[in-house]
């Protein structure tokens, strides 16, 4: 992220701005990197290995070819340090919470935080007076309640695995499946990682790598496990933003955002169907190519398409860091 970027002519970059997925119970806000901050953000690559080192990697990168500008570091987990501990702590032996640090963080942060903003300006409520359910539907998914502008709920856990079926992410599955194919030997620790991270999800059920577009067209073409993938997902999704919709008092809105949420009317249309018992009114899958909301005047829960700018979000942490 370079801040004043002007096309087309020489430019000073005054700042370099990075999304780090994740920043543990240590960074709660956006920091200016250093030596000390760059080993912590290493230092939490168990927590998410497909992110923190490539982030680290890259920030590194950035300092040797830029050594007098400043780095800052903004944090996908940071949004969600307003979690309550009836959220963020899991029913484990309390000594898991202490000593290894288990506890749900929380991601997809900076989309949240710019979707609620967004839903704010659409909505022409101030953000602080709102509850809203965000679903950041892409690649990665989640689903957050946000309650006056803080998180109050969400999907992800201790790492980004947890929660909706994802791209090629399980999302939540029964822990006893891993602990048989540990026992029964059928699977180590590091083939459940790369099945779990890589191979499951959309992927696994379509059967092959392709993003929502193919998989609709596949299954428009009679594929049935194109079918089921995008039933399956539909399900998950839906089960997910009823079940964060219960930490909020009431539900003003709910905000489609990420490749899918943004680019996709039959999945909102498909997810929004199965929300009736939430109170929100069905949704025509129409195509929107704009931030807007989607639903129809007067509903009673409105629903919005908005596009994800993490990087505007990084942009504005940057700045307020360091202007």
């Amino acid at each position: 992220m370079l801040s004043k970027l002007q096309v087309g002519r020489e430019f000073k970059v005054e700042a370099v701005g990075h999304r780090v997925v994740h920043g543990g119970t240590r960074f709660l806000s956006a920091v200016r990197v250093d030596d000390r901050v760059l080993k912590g953000i290493e230092a939490l690559a168990d927590f998410a290995p497909l992110h923190n080192p490539v982030a680290a990697t890259t920030i590194r990168a950035a300092r040797a070819a830029l050594p007098d500008v400043p780095q800052v570091a903004a944090f996908d987990t940071a949004f969600h340090s307003t979690l309550s501990e009836e959220q963020f702590l899991y029913p484990v032996p309390w000594r898991w919470h202490r000593e290894p640090g288990i506890r749900r963080f929380g991601f997809h942060g900076l989309s949240v935080e710019w979707s609620t903003r967004r839903a704010a300006d659409l909505l022409g409520r101030p953000a602080g007076e709102l509850a809203l359910v965000v679903a950041h539907l892409g690649s990665g998914c989640s689903v957050t309640a946000v309650l006056n502008g803080r998180s109050v709920a969400t999907s992800m856990g201790l790492t980004p695995m947890e929660g909706l079926m994802m791209g090629t992410r399980s999302g939540s599955i029964d822990p006893g499946i891993l602990l048989y194919m540990l026992r029964t030997r059928r699977a180590g620790w590091r083939e459940l990682e790369t099945a779990l991270d890589h191979q499951s999800g959309l992927v696994g059920v379509f059967g092959r790598a392709g993003g929502m577009r193919e998989i609709e067209k596949a299954a428009g073409e009679g594929n049935e496990r194109a079918r089921l993938a995008i039933d399956m997902f539909v399900s998950r999704a839906a089960a997910g933003i009823a079940a964060v919709a219960t930490a909020l008092p009431r539900l003003d809105g709910l905000v489609f955002t990420g490749g899918i949420g943004e680019h996709s009317p039959s999945v909102r249309s498909a997810i929004v169907g199965r929300l009736a018992p939430l109170g929100i009114a069905a949704l025509v899958a129409s195509d929107v190519r704009n931030d807007a909301v989607i639903s129809r005047s007067g509903a009673a829960v409105a629903i919005l398409r908005v596009e994800a700018r993490e990087d505007a979000v990084i942009a504005r942490q940057a700045a307020d860091l360091l202007y």
